[in-house]
C-alpha cells in the first residue's frame, strides 16, 4: 500500500504539471513550489523553534485561524509557519502578518525530512484533514507533537476499511485529535485511537468573531442603498443558472454574486446569464475612484465580485444568503452568513455538513432543487425574523472550541 501511495503522489504531481500548461490554478501550484527550499532557507532560521500550522486551502485557514491567533496573542514571541497545499489558500494569505507563509512541498520522504529540518517545529497543527504519510512519520520519528483540530471523520473513509491499515498507521502518528462530533470520536476509538476529545468546530469561533467587527465596505453600501439584498456566496455555474431567474422577479432587490472561481471565462458566463443589468466589482471600484459616486453602474441590480477574500464581510449587507456548491460535490461555508443572522438557502448536496442539517432543523436554512424551490424559500425567509435570530443564536451557542484546544496543547 505504501508503494501505491508513493505512485499516487507521483502521478498526481505529473497530472498537475500537465494541467499547468493551460490551467492557471495548476500553474500556481507548480510555480509556487519551485525552489521552495531555497526560499524557506532564506526566510527561516532553523536554529529557532517554530509552531507549524498546515491548511489545505483558504477555508481550512479561516477554520484554524482562531487557534493560530490565540496562540500568537498568548505567546507573542512564538514564531509561526503556515503552509498551504492549494493555491486558493496561499495566494490569498501569502502576506498574512502573523506568520511566514509557504506552499507545502509534495509529500515525499526527502521533502518531509528537509522541510521539517528547515522550519524546526516545536509542534505541528493540521486543521480538519490532510494526512500526509511522510510528514506525519517524520514528525513522529523526531518526537514533535502533532495535533489535528476540528477533525471530522466518516465511516466510508479508508482509515476505517478492512484494507486501510496503511492509512490507519498515518493516524497513529497524531499526538491528539480534537474532533467536531461524537461520530468522529467513535470512529477513531473503533480503530484503537483513544487520544481524542470532542472540541467542536473552531469555525464557529472564527465566524462569530468576524460578525462582531466586520470590515466595512463603503462601495457595497453605496451599491445596495436601502434595497433588500441576496448575497450569493461561492457559487458554481449550476447555482448561477437557478439564481438567474430571480432579478426579473424581484426588481427591487439587489444581488451580490461571489463565485467560487473567478477566472475570466466564469465571470463572463455570469455576465451573460444575468444580462446587462450586472457590473463587476473591479469595474465599479475603478469608476468610483476615477469619477463621482453618482455613476450609473450604482443602479445595476447585480454586483459580481471578481476577487477573492471579500465574501466573509459581504454577508453583513444581506437579508438572505444563498450558498453555492450544493449541486456539485457539496455546499460551501454556511456559517459565515448565519453568524450575521442571515437565513441560508443551498442546493441538495449538504448531507456531509452537520451545521447545514442543524440550520434546517431550527428553521434557519432550506435546501432547494429548482428555481421554484428557490423562490419559495426566499419568500419564506423575507419576513421571517425568527429564522434570522435562530441562525445567529445557533452560531453563538456553538463557539468555544478554540479555548478548549488551547488549554490542552499549551499546558
Amino acid at each position: 500500500m505504501k508503494l501505491l501511495y508513493i505512485i499516487g503522489i507521483w502521478a498526481y504531481t505529473l497530472l498537475i504539471r500537465i494541467f499547468s500548461l493551460f490551467n492557471p490554478k495548476a500553474k500556481l501550484f507548480i510555480i509556487g513550489r519551485k525552489n521552495i527550499f531555497t526560499i524557506i532557507a532564506r526566510k527561516i532560521n532553523p536554529t529557532e523553534k517554530h509552531i507549524w500550522f498546515h491548511f489545505a486551502s483558504l477555508g481550512e485557514f479561516e477554520q484554524g485561524r482562531p487557534v493560530l491567533e490565540k496562540i500568537k496573542t498568548l505567546y507573542p514571541a512564538k514564531k509561526i509557519i503556515v503552509t498551504f497545499f492549494s493555491p486558493s489558500g496561499y495566494e490569498v494569505r501569502k502576506n498574512y502578518a502573523l506568520a511566514d507563509v509557504f506552499y507545502l512541498p509534495i509529500d515525499t520522504a526527502a521533502n518531509a525530512k528537509r522541510f521539517i529540518a528547515g522550519i524546526n517545529p516545536e509542534m505541528a497543527i493540521f486543521t480538519k484533514y490532510e494526512f500526509w504519510h511522510f510528514y506525519f512519520k517524520e514528525l513522529k520519528d523526531q518526537g514533535i507533537p502533532l495535533y489535528v483540530i476540528s477533525g471530522i471523520f466518516r465511516e466510508n473513509q479508508l482509515f476505517f476499511k478492512r484494507y486501510g491499515g496503511f492509512y490507519r498507521n498515518i493516524l497513529k502518528s497524531v499526538t491528539y485529535f480534537f474532533v467536531q462530533n461524537k461520530e468522529s470520536e467513535n470512529l477513531l476509538k473503533s480503530i484503537g485511537l483513544d487520544n481524542v476529545t470532542i472540541s467542536g468546530d473552531t469555525r464557529f469561533d472564527r465566524v462569530y468573531e468576524n460578525a462582531q467587527s466586520p470590515k466595512q465596505l463603503s462601495l457595497i453600501e453605496s451599491f445596495i442603498g436601502k434595497s433588500p439584498t441576496l448575497v450569493c456566496g461561492s457559487t458554481w455555474p449550476e447555482d448561477e443558472k437557478i439564481l438567474s431567474a430571480l432579478p426579473e422577479k424581484y426588481p427591487n432587490w439587489k444581488f451580490i454574486i461571489a463565485p467560487h472561481e473567478i477566472h475570466e471565462s466564469h465571470i463572463e458566463s455570469i455576465e451573460k446569464q444575468f444580462s446587462v443589468n450586472s457590473v463587476r466589482f473591479s469595474v465599479l471600484s475603478a469608476q468610483l475612484a476615477g469619477e463621482s459616486s453618482q455613476i450609473s453602474n450604482l443602479k445595476s441590480q447585480i454586483l459580481i465580485i471578481d476577487n477573492i477574500g471579500m465574501l466573509s464581510s459581504l454577508y453583513q449587507y444581506g437579508k438572505v444568503a444563498y450558498i453555492g456548491g450544493g449541486f456539485g460535490t457539496g455546499i460551501h461555508n454556511t456559517l459565515e452568513a448565519a453568524a450575521f443572522g442571515l437565513p441560508v438557502i443551498f442546493g441538495p448536496k449538504y448531507d456531509k455538513f452537520q451545521e447545514a442539517k442543524d440550520l434546517i432543523a431550527i428553521g434557519a436554512a432550506k435546501s432547494i432543487s429548482s428555481t421554484t424551490d428557490l423562490i419559495n424559500a426566499l419568500e419564506g425567509f423575507v419576513e421571517n425574523q425568527d429564522a434570522a435570530d435562530q441562525a445567529k443564536r445557533y452560531v453563538a451557542n456553538k463557539k468555544g472550541a478554540t479555548d478548549l484546544i488551547i488549554s490542552m496543547i499549551t499546558k
